[in-house]
């Protein structure tokens, strides 16, 4: 990952929802959280960490531990409401199956609390971050939801990304969702 992706390390931003922090994992702290997140039904249907707890701590550590990902614990005003990655794409393995830009910005997100799920939040919050992270830098932000996630997609494409393709990815078919920068195409 590039120096600029591990250092983005904390966000803190205003939304019309409230307040969206997102900062690094902690482990000890979050691990317990984030195993029960991926024990509901509606998450585990497209993140596949289900099961026992040590299947999301290797996931979430293998992460921590990766040169171009951070994990992070989103927060709604105060509150724990979800996990996402923030990964530099042209280093994953999602380059093999799109045009990468060198500074393009992967984001996985998922809402664990099952209350703010179907309200409209998540195409609030990927639109205060995917700006704020164009305004730090101008570059694409890309995402690939399993095109068989509706909600997903529909609110990715609220936060102003675009389908670009159908990409067959080893653990499912996604739609890739790109987000140009500003002024220009995808």
């Amino acid at each position: 990952m590039t120096a600029s992706v591990k250092a983005a390390l904390w966000y803190d931003l205003p939304t019309e929802a409230g307040r969206l922090t997102l900062g690094p994992v902690k482990p000890d702290r979050d691990l317990p959280l984030i195993q029960h997140w991926m024990n509901d039904p509606e998450v585990a249907r497209y993140w596949e960490l289900d099961g026992p707890p040590e299947r999301t701590t290797e996931h979430v550590r293998a992460q921590i531990g990766s040169p171009h990902a951070q994990p992070l614990l989103a927060r709604l005003s105060g509150r724990a409401i979800g996990y996402w990655e923030l990964y530099q794409a042209a280093e994953d393995r999602l380059a093999a199956y799109y045009p990468a830009e060198p500074d393009d910005l992967g984001v996985h997100l998922l809402i664990g609390e099952s209350d703010l799920r179907g309200i409209g939040l998540g195409s609030v919050l990927l639109r205060a971050l995917a700006d704020a992270v164009q305004r730090e830098k101008p570059r694409r932000v890309v995402a690939e939801p399993d095109e068989r996630n509706v909600a997903s997609v529909r609110a990715f494409a609220a936060a102003g990304f675009v389908a670009a393709d159908t990409i067959d990815l080893p653990e499912k078919r996604a739609t890739l969702m790109i987000r140009p920068i500003p002024g220009e195409g995808t």
